[in-house]
């Protein structure tokens, strides 16, 4: 049955004719200027290291933005749930450009971090604001498009970033590829400030009752930020005559962020309750099963298979065309293609990908089998990542548009990082370079078989069959 959630018809025009298009540019290059500074920032951080002597902070340098962006997200709904989405996105883009112009000039590697801190809250907080400003902005009709539009705005940065920034770093300096960013943002806000001005002054509330600040919600967030840290810590972690010492503190940050997360998101998620709960759950382990593999991709064809870097890098491109192009295609099929249709083919897709990873690394078979099936992973990506976002806003009120916009960012966030921190701790297990891999993709299969098993169960119980 066709979900209950899509409109029956779509609007005139789109999201490029007016009165959307400076709101449609502006949104698209504030995602993707923040996708372009994650993707940069990994090649350039090698050098960034060796010139700041700060071989022992290089992790927190990547673990802690993503951190204190779950902090960034939650008090950026809150916020949005009681004033609107106006004044958090600007604070969000402010703190955003405080973290480059931090990083950008730093002398040293604490520094540095301290400003990639910064950058991530602010970066988390973005996210939330611009859901936010679409949910109120577009009919729901457009939303597909939007989303789509903002995913290809993610994927795009990472054909460019990587060779941009290390175009840049040599050229100029490396400062450059947090500092030349910062004259990008402030363009791509001033589009939007038209709308944000009108949308400042709307009533916030159907209830008359306003929203409460949510201190304690930020406060579990800070907390879940922590346990992530830790996880990501925890590998380093060698403690003599306790060999067991890593798995006990990676076992105790995951039971720590999973009940840090239960405020943060919305009332039965964690156990897959139909509608929204499981929209947010999907979206988190699609998250978790997918970069847990991916990061592990290139490092497989340069250790196994002997590619270069930089070929073994590129080896992404084609997954990353088909999140695209398949986001693209979601988009125009609209109501034509049911939202929980879009979200059970796309998790079946990346499930099916990352079996061909393992296959491949269990029995040497070719690398081209890997290679090949990325493209259907990220296809899988492309399709049921705008949906599960336009689910998200299809089920929410103006009262929560904020909290919901949040969980299904913190639920990226969260899936994502204890993903690879898990896999982290996994690939250091094992002896041999072929059982590591293994490990890694078996781990990535298992979180990829629960997407499969939880996606039906986005429809809302009085849509579903």
């Amino acid at each position: 049955m066709r979900d209950s959630t899509i409109p029956a018809t779509r609007p005139a025009g789109g999201i490029l004719q007016q009165p959307y298009l400076w709101v449609t540019i502006g949104a698209c290059a504030l995602v993707f200027l923040a996708a372009f500074e994650s993707l940069a920032v990994t090649t350039i951080m090698p050098i960034v290291s060796r010139e700041l002597n700060g071989a022992s902070l290089y992790a927190l340098a990547f673990a802690g933005p993503l951190a204190t962006g779950v902090i960034g997200m939650v008090a950026a709904g809150n916020w949005s749930d009681r004033r609107g989405p106006a004044a958090p996105l600007y604070a969000s883009v402010g703190l955003f450009v405080l973290g480059l112009l931090i990083a950008g000039t730093a002398v040293s590697m604490p520094l540095l971090v301290t400003g990639r801190l910064v950058q991530g809250l602010g970066g988390g907080a973005l996210t939330v604001a611009l859901y936010v400003v679409v949910a109120r902005i577009y009919p729901g009709a457009l939303h597909p498009g939007i989303f789509a539009a903002f995913s290809a705005a993610w994927v795009i940065p990472s054909l460019v970033g990587p060779f941009a920034a290390g175009v840049v770093a040599q050229v100029l300096s490396w400062q450059w590829v947090f500092l030349g960013v910062v004259g990008l943002v402030v363009p791509a806000l001033v589009m939007i400030v038209p709308v944000l001005r009108g949308m400042a002054r709307e009533p916030r509330v159907e209830t008359g009752t306003p929203t409460p600040w949510a201190l304690r919600r930020v406060s579990w967030a800070a907390l879940a930020a922590l346990a992530v840290l830790g996880l990501n810590l925890s590998a380093e972690v060698r403690i003599p005559g306790l060999p067991a010492a890593t798995g006990v503190l990676a076992v105790a940050a995951v039971v720590v962020a999973l009940v840090a997360v239960r405020p943060l998101v919305p009332s039965g998620t964690l156990i897959a309750r139909r509608g929204l709960p499981s929209v947010i759950l999907t979206r988190g382990l699609a998250s978790a099963a997918f970069f847990g593999a991916e990061v592990y991709l290139p490092y497989l064809l340069v250790e196994q298979y002997s590619f270069p870097p930089t070929l073994a890098g590129l080896t992404l491109t084609g997954g990353a065309l088909a999140w695209a192009g398949a986001a693209a295609i979601q988009g125009r099929l609209g109501s034509r293609l049911a939202h929980s249709t879009a979200v059970r083919i796309g998790s079946v897709l990346v499930l099916g990908a990352i079996v061909l990873a393992l296959a491949t690394t269990a029995l040497h078979w070719p690398p081209a089998v890997a290679i090949s099936g990325w493209i259907f992973a990220g296809g899988g990506m492309g399709l049921l990542y705008p949906r599960l976002s336009v689910m998200t806003l299809a089920l929410s009120t103006k009262d929560d548009e904020g909290f919901n916009s949040s969980a299904m960012s913190i639920s990226d966030s969260l899936g994502g990082a204890l993903a690879l921190a898990t896999t982290g701790i996994v690939f250091s297990a094992f002896t041999t370079t072929a059982g590591s891999f293994s490990g890694v993709f078996a781990l990535a299969v298992v979180v990829a078989v629960a997407a499969v098993a939880v996606a039906p169960r986005v429809l809302a119980p009085s849509a579903a069959d």
